[in-house]
């Protein structure tokens, strides 16, 4: 999974990455983003995400229990920060813009 990541990242070739099936790089991203949440905080199993398509591009929603945002957003918001500048870069790389919200 973070192979595929760095492979959006850092220019991986075309035959590895999913650039070439169109919609596979948003669900790359999605199980990312899934992975990387799922391991900070302390209920994995309230996790829920889900992604909404407009025109301007995704968002990738992230509900999860009450206790456990503060564990996403981190101190003063630096993880939170962290994710969304890793899907953002992918997702550039894509030629497509997907950004990264927690719900209440």
């Amino acid at each position: 999974m973070f192979k595929k990541l760095f492979g959006f990242l850092f220019g991986g070739s075309k035959s590895e990455s999913a650039a070439s099936t169109g919609r596979g790089s948003l669900a790359e991203l999605e199980s990312f983003v899934d992975y990387v949440v799922k391991s900070l905080v302390d209920n994995p199993e309230e996790v829920k995400l889900s992604t909404v398509e407009t025109s301007e591009g995704a968002t990738i929603q992230i509900r999860c229990n009450k206790e456990d945002i503060g564990k996403i957003v981190g101190k003063r918001g630096k993880t939170i920060m962290a994710i969304r500048s890793l899907v953002s870069g992918a997702a550039g790389r894509q030629r497509k813009r997907v950004s990264v919200d927690v719900m209440d």
